[in-house]
C-alpha cells in the first residue's frame, strides 16, 4: 500500500509536498546531485591515472584504452534501458539499485590483480552508472515542483553534469599522487553507500506504470552504439579498411537499423521516436551531441599535453582544470536563475558561440603554448557548457508525458555519453593520421641534417628522436584534433539558431485549502 511519502510531487499540483521528504529539500537534491556526480566523474577520474594502472596490471596501449571504453560504452549502451526501468518498476527503487551495483563494482575493481579483472569491474560500472543516472535526473521531476524551484533544482544537476569531468581529472590526480590508483575507485565506496542509505528517507517515489520492457530495442541499441563506437576506435587504432571496422561498422548500422524497426512496431517502445518529432527536442540531442565530443575531446588531449609537454606531475593536471569546473558551475547556476525571464535560445546561442570560440583557440596551441594561454580558452569552452547544460536539461522534459519523462532524460544522457565516445574516437582519428604524417615528416628532415654515424644509428634503433621533435608532433596531432572539434561547435551553433525560444512555466500560484463542513467562508477582499 502506497503512504503520503511515495506521493507522485509531479505536476503543477505537487501533491503530498507537506510530507516529511519535501520539507527536506536539498537534502534531496544533494543525493540526487552528488550519485550524477559520481557517476559523471568516473568517466574521466581514471584518465590521470591510466600510466600506473599501465604499469601495475601490465596493460598494453590498446588494452589500456578499454579502461575507459569498457565503462563509457556499457554506460552509454545502457542507459536508455536504465531510464525505462525506472518508469515501469519505480525510479527511487531503480535509483537506489543501479547505486549499489555502481559501488560495488568500483570496490572490486579497486582490488583488480589482472588487467581483464578492471576491464570487467569497469563494464559492471557503467551498467550501474546506466541505471542510476537516468533515473537520478527524473527524480527531480517526482520531488520538485514545477517552475522556479524544478529549475533551480535542474541547475545544480546541470552544473554538477558538466563539472563533472574536470572534477573527475581533479580528484584522479589528487588520489593517483597522494594514495593509490586504486583510490579512484574505492572513493566510490563510502559515498554510494551513504546515497543508498539516504535515498529512501529523503527521495520520494514515483508512481510504477504498467508495461513490459522492449528487450529487443535495449539489445539492439545497446549493440548498435557499441559497435560503432568500436569501429571508430579501432580505426583510429589500425585502419578504416582493416576487416575488424568495416565489420563493426557494417554490425552497427545492421543493428541501429533493427532497433529502429524494432521501435516503430513495438507498443512500449525503449524510446518513443515520437519525441523527435518535436523541432525542439530534437535539437536538443543533437546539440548535446555536438558539444559531447568537443568537451571529452578537450580534457582528454590537454590531459596529454600538459602531461607530456609541459611535464606537469598529476596533481598539478588534475589542478589544472578546476578553473574550468568552477566556471561551469557559475554559469550553469546564472542561466537558472535567468532561463525564466530570457528563454532558452538565447543561452543556447550564446553558450554555442562561446564554447565554439574556446575550441577554435585550442587548434592553435603548439609546443610553446603554456598553461596561461590555455586557460582563456578553456574557460570560454566551460562558459559556454555551463549555459549550455540548463536549457538542453530542461527542455529534454519539457512537455514529456510523466510516464515517459525517464525515457526523454535517458535519451539526452545518451546524446552525452555517445557524443562523447563517438567524438573522441573520431578525434582520435585525426589524431593518430596527423601524428603519423607530421612524424615521418619530421624524422626524414631530422636524418636529413644527421650525420651519417646518427643515421646508422638510428636505423639500428639505437638512437630515438630528440624530445622537442616528439612534442611537435605531439602537439601537431593535438591541434588537428581540436581542428576537427570546431566542426561540431558550429553543427550545434547553427542547429541553436534553429531552435525555437521557449521559456519554463514560472511557478504556480499555490492552491487555496478546500473547506471543511463548519469553516466559515472566506470574507470578500
Amino acid at each position: 500500500m502506497s503512504t503520503a511519502a511515495d506521493t507522485v510531487l509531479s505536476g503543477p499540483s505537487h501533491t503530498g509536498a507537506a510530507n516529511a521528504k519535501a520539507r527536506h529539500g536539498g537534502i534531496t537534491l544533494a543525493v540526487i546531485a552528488g550519485a550524477q556526480l559520481m557517476v559523471v566523474l568516473d568517466a574521466t577520474i581514471v584518465n590521470i591515472a591510466l600510466p600506473h594502472m599501465r604499469t601495475a596490471l601490465h596493460f598494453s596501449d590498446t588494452g589500456l584504452s578499454w579502461v575507459l571504453n569498457a565503462y563509457t560504452l556499457t554506460f552509454g549502451g545502457l542507459l536508455l534501458l536504465g531510464g525505462r526501468a525506472g518508469d515501469i518498476l519505480g525510479r527511487r527503487r531503480v535509483f537506489i539499485s543501479g547505486i549499489l551495483l555502481f559501488t560495488l563494482a568500483s570496490l572490486v575493481g579497486g582490488f583488480a590483480q589482472s588487467s581483464g579483472w578492471l576491464l570487467a569491474a569497469r563494464a559492471v560500472q557503467g551498467v550501474g552508472g546506466a541505471i542510476a543516472s537516468p533515473t537520478a535526473l527524473a527524480l527531480i521531476t517526482t520531488n520538485f515542483r514545477e517552475g522556479p524551484e524544478r529549475n533551480r533544482a535542474f541547475g545544480v544537476f546541470a552544473a554538477v553534469s558538466g563539472s563533472g569531468a574536470a572534477l573527475g581529472m581533479l580528484a584522479g590526480g589528487m588520489l593517483t599522487s597522494w594514495v593509490s590508483w586504486r583510490w579512484v575507485l574505492f572513493v566510490n565506496a563510502p559515498i554510494g553507500v551513504a546515497i543508498a542509505l539516504l535515498a529512501p528517507l529523503y527521495i520520494n517515489e514515483s508512481e510504477r506504470h504498467p508495461g513490459r520492457f522492449d528487450l529487443g530495442g535495449a539489445i539492439t541499441s545497446t549493440g548498435g552504439m557499441a559497435a560503432l563506437v568500436y569501429g571508430f576506435i579501432h580505426a583510429a587504432q589500425s585502419s578504416w579498411s582493416n576487416q575488424w571496422t568495416v565489420g563493426a561498422f557494417g554490425a552497427a548500422v545492421a543493428l541501429l537499423a533493427a532497433f529502429a524497426a524494432i521501435e516503430l512496431r513495438h507498443e512500449q517502445p525503449i524510446v518513443p521516436l515520437r519525441m523527435f518529432a518535436n523541432r525542439n527536442r530534437a535539437s536538443t540531442y543533437a546539440i548535446m551531441l555536438s558539444f559531447a565530443a568537443g568537451m571529452m575531446g578537450m580534457f582528454f588531449f590537454l590531459t596529454l599535453f600538459v602531461q607530456n609537454v609541459l611535464n606537469y606531475s598529476p596533481l598539478k593536471a588534475g589542478l589544472a582544470y578546476l578553473p574550468v569546473s568552477a566556471v561551469i558551475m557559475v554559469a550553469a547556476q546564472a542561466s537558472s536563475r535567468l532561463l525564466i525571464r530570457v528563454g532558452a535560445k538565447a543561452f543556447l546561442i550564446a553558450g554555442a558561440a562561446l564554447a565554439t570560440i574556446g575550441l577554435f583557440l585550442l587548434s592553435q596551441l603548439s609546443t610553446g603554448t603554456g598553461y596561461l594561454e590555455l586557460l582563456g580558452p578553456m574557460a570560454l569552452f566551460g562558459c559556454g557548457m555551463g549555459f549550455l547544460f540548463v536549457p538542453l536539461t530542461e527542455s529534454a522534459v519539457a512537455g514529456v508525458a510523466p510516464h515517459e519523462s525517464g525515457a526523454a532524460s535517458a535519451l539526452l544522457n545518451v546524446m552525452q555519453q555517445v557524443g562523447g565516445s563517438l567524438g573522441l574516437s573520431i578525434l582520435m582519428t585525426v589524431f593518430a593520421t596527423s601524428q603519423q604524417h607530421e612524424q615521418t615528416k619530421q624524422i626524414k628532415q631530422f636524418l636529413a641534417h644527421a650525420t651519417a654515424a646518427q643515421r646508422e644509428a638510428y636505423a639500428a634503433g639505437k638512437l630515438t628522436p630528440p624530445a622537442s621533435l616528439v612534442n611537435h608532433v605531439l602537439s601537431h596531432g593535438i591541434s588537428s584534433a581540436f581542428t576537427l572539434s570546431i566542426v561540431f561547435g558550429a553543427i550545434g551553433f547553427v542547429l541553436a539558431l534553429l531552435t525555437a525560444n521557449t521559456k519554463p512555466p514560472a511557478e504556480p500560484p499555490a492552491e487555496p485549502l478546500a473547506a471543511t463542513p463548519g469553516d466559515a467562508a472566506p470574507e470578500p477582499a
